[in-house]
């Protein structure tokens, strides 16, 4: 296995701790009766957090064989490692703020929710455009 992919490895078991961790706030808003936004909120962060660490442990299995290219490893690992820490920031503190962090011009914790989600979205998907590109020279 090549060094991007044990790293991407590594700060998956990571992010998948942390969304395991956050199944307590969850539990915790449906014990105290937390409103539905709330609940929600704290479902998406743990569930989504979890799904995330997955993908990455899926990435991170396939990478030796479709980037053929240090470079073009890490870059898919920058981009996953990138999005995957600030949805570990984005996710629950739209819970603690409920705030979804959807538009722009948020206040406070608000625009860091925004931030996070907007960095998180954007590695993503260029992960994911610079991973198909690496599948198909590799062919």
């Amino acid at each position: 296995m090549n060094q991007a992919a044990q790293h991407l490895a590594f700060h998956g078991t990571i992010v998948l701790l942390f969304a395991l961790l956050l199944g307590a706030p969850y539990a915790r808003a449906i014990k105290a009766n937390a409103s539905d936004q709330v609940i929600h909120s704290w479902r998406v962060a743990h569930q989504s957090l979890s799904l995330g660490a997955a993908l990455i442990f899926s990435v991170a299995a396939v990478l030796p064989m479709v980037a053929k290219t240090e470079p073009l490893a890490w870059a898919v690992s920058l981009c996953l490692i990138v999005s995957s820490y600030a949805f570990c920031v984005a996710t629950p503190l739209a819970a603690i703020t409920k705030d979804r962090g959807l538009a722009t011009g948020a206040k406070g914790l608000a625009r860091l929710v925004y931030l996070g989600n907007m960095v998180g979205a954007l590695g993503s998907l260029v992960g994911a455009f610079i991973l198909v590109y690496s599948a198909g020279v590799s062919l």
